[in-house]
């Protein structure tokens, strides 16, 4: 008989010192929508999902999937607003989740007039913590593009364990024809 791996009961919002973490509303969708496509320019050379300006009814779709994906814990986005939860900053969570083991990826993304005031470090930060403190996972990965610095920096300063560099590993998100490498950081307990 096959045990079945034990999901704890997991809060739908966390807050840190400027920010409010929610799990996805179809609500938020054009808070979304905006986000989005004002960040286009700068998402595009990193995310495949961001190559095109994301529609209405594209993001109630997408933030449905995230709802019911977070309700059977399979995936754990997570919204980041402001305090307030009046401005949608950008997005993160919990993704690629193996409950058996247990471990999870953070992603993240900021819209571009939210970057360079430390909230994808201070998104990244608490969720290491509810990850491993709160989660009980026993590893956590971030991942990049090798050639995303920006990205990469943040689980430097946090002090992960850069694993690995897999060379090849992938297409460009903005352009098919060029390979990545990919970056996995992780922290373990």
């Amino acid at each position: 008989m096959t045990t079945l791996p034990t999901v704890p009961t997991i809060p739908t919002e966390f807050r840190t010192e400027r920010l409010l973490l929610r799990a996805p509303h179809p609500e938020d969708a054009q808070a979304q929508v905006d986000a989005v496509n004002a960040s286009l320019p700068e998402l595009r050379q990193w995310m495949v999902w961001a190559q095109e300006p994301q529609t209405l009814e594209a993001a109630r779709e997408n933030l449905t999937q995230g709802r019911a994906a977070y309700a059977d814990a399979s995936n754990l986005r997570l919204m980041v607003w402001n305090a307030e939860g009046t401005e949608l900053i950008g997005s993160s969570g919990f993704h690629a989740l193996d409950w058996r083991v247990p471990k999870a990826e953070i992603g993240y993304w900021i819209a571009t007039a939210h970057t360079g005031h430390g909230y994808a470090q201070e998104v990244a930060q608490a969720l290491t913590d509810i990850g491993l403190n709160t989660l009980g996972f026993r590893r956590i990965e971030i991942r990049c593009d090798a050639d995303n610095e920006r990205s990469a920096r943040i689980p430097r300063r946090l002090g992960y364990t850069l694993d690995a560099t897999l060379k090849n590993d992938g297409v460009a998100a903005a352009d098919p024809t060029r390979l990545r490498d990919t970056m996995i950081f992780s922290v373990t307990r």
